[in-house]
């Protein structure tokens, strides 16, 4: 039955905007949760008679570096409107928000789906503030405005997406985007990115749009998942029984895993859009749209490329060097001085980043105790065959915990692999010597016994020595 069907899906996702303060007054924005209901408010943001709101210049800095980093369009000139409503999280009974003149415009986001390049379009995105927070206990309703008047970016998509993958993976992309341009932390947990779906159902091979059904209160990357699949199995049952797909908005319970209908679809029409008379438009030079553009730096996505297309790295460690700004950055300041990605890669995605992981206070980059020229000087020696990888460990490790120098580290330590190839050749003479019956089985064929004979070099060397070089002298000499 499903296999009759094309999904069709846009997504409206609104972002909050990391500025210190709300969007209309100088109250402390939501960034991150209150430890008391509304104590971050005032008459303002609860909107008391006489009080007029003032546009936070920062929020419009930080929405058009937003639309920078999707590379979008920037109206020089944009408004906004009044988007009327009654509901008890809205204390003055309408949104302020943009819809017939937005602060940013179209383009389309790449996105890596599968190992495919995908690309998917921006309608626009525009500004607006928050509500505030309802919590039902106890039979009643309770009102937290610490929310409300906290400023939104909303992007809203062109309805190009195919697949759960499609929706899931370009909101990871989005995510990624936003906090690599440092206008946004993007936690879903938090509610800092919040996502309503559209699904609606077509058969193959058609080219219209059936009724929509918008699906909100999803709150995590999986959730939405299982809520696609879910709506695309009960839109096909009702077109597989003739009956009629109603255009509604759905309230999505995870844990369920079912939607609920809360209200018919409204349009632009029941919300009553006028012009906001209590704020002036928007008007931005060519200056200040590039200095916006200047803090968008290098994608996340062009940088995942760079990984995998130049570097040839494998599909998990582009996707974690790409996966956070301070990780990339580090990662491509490494390379520059060692020169060897390969290296730079295998040292931060499997020894820095794990010992991070498990430490309380050192946990980003900027907190460690050591250089950055420290770690090149471990691979340095590395290359030179001067530590060995299993020592190089051990230094890291000691850097982490202690800092100092690794050339001190190594040597303290009695580290450092000699290469004296008079030396070796003689410690390979007396393992010779004193192993005559493993040497005669290696010459008849049992190559499994010449890992032992490199280990009783390094055994007779005290592990000092480098064990390539015995490697390659033990096979000289054997024939």
């Amino acid at each position: 039955m499903t296999w009759k069907y094309e999904l069709v899906i846009w997504l409206e996702i609104h972002v909050r905007v990391k500025s210190q303060t709300k969007m209309f007054c100088s109250c402390k924005n939501a960034v991150e949760l209150a430890e008391e209901p509304n104590i971050n408010v005032c008459p303002v943001c609860m909107w008391f008679p006489w009080m007029l709101p003032k546009l936070n210049a920062e929020v419009v800095r930080l929405g058009v570096i937003a639309g920078q980093a999707m590379k979008c369009e920037v109206n020089k000139i944009s408004r906004f409107d009044r988007k009327s409503y009654f509901y008890p999280d809205l204390p003055n009974s309408f949104q302020t928000t943009q819809l017939y003149e937005t602060i940013v415009g179209q383009w389309d986001v790449r996105v890596l789906v599968n190992w495919e390049l995908k690309h998917f379009k921006i309608h626009h995105m525009h500004l607006e503030n928050d509500a505030g927070k309802l919590t039902h206990v106890w039979g009643k309703t309770l009102c937290d405005y610490n929310r409300a008047g906290s400023p939104l970016m909303e992007i809203v998509t062109e309805p190009d997406f195919r697949s759960k993958d499609d929706v899931v993976e370009f909101l990871k992309e989005l995510q990624k985007m936003m906090r690599f341009a440092n206008v946004s932390d993007a936690d879903m947990e938090k509610g800092q990115l919040r996502c309503d779906v559209n699904i609606s159902l077509r058969k193959f091979g058609e080219n219209i749009l059936n009724n929509r059904v918008e699906l909100k209160n999803i709150n995590s990357f999986s959730s939405i998942g299982r809520a696609i699949d879910t709506e695309f199995s009960r839109q096909a049952k009702l077109y597989e029984k003739w009956e009629y797909v109603d255009q509604e908005t759905r309230g999505w319970d995870d844990d369920k895993g079912v939607s609920n209908v809360q209200r018919s679809k409204e349009n632009a029409m029941d919300y009553r859009y006028f012009p906001e008379p209590d704020l002036l438009p928007i008007v931005l030079t060519d200056e200040f749209i590039a200095d916006c553009a200047s803090k968008v730096g290098e994608l996340p996505i062009d940088r995942r490329i760079t990984y995998l297309n130049d570097y040839k790295f494998k599909e998990d460690d582009a996707r974690i060097l790409s996966a956070d700004r301070d990780i990339s950055d580090y990662f491509d300041s490494l390379v520059a001085l060692t020169k060897d990605a390969n290296k730079s890669n295998s040292y931060i995605t499997s020894v820095l980043l794990a010992m991070m992981k498990e430490d309380a206070e050192v946990n980003t980059f900027a907190s460690l105790r050591f250089e950055i020229s420290e770690l090149a000087e471990v691979i340095a020696l590395v290359n030179k065959d001067e530590l060995s990888s299993t020592n190089a460990k051990l230094v890291i490790e000691e850097l982490f915990v202690n800092g100092g120098k690794t050339s001190a580290i190594v040597d303290a330590k009695w580290l450092r692999q000699t290469n004296d190839l008079w030396a070796l050749e003689a410690v390979v003479d007396k393992v010779i010597e004193s192993n005559p019956t493993q040497v005669a089985d290696y010459k008849w064929g049992n190559e499994r016994i010449f890992g032992f004979l490199v280990g009783q070099c390094m055994k007779a060397s005290a592990w000092a020595w480098n064990p390539k070089i015995f490697n390659d002298i033990l096979k000289n000499k054997l024939g």
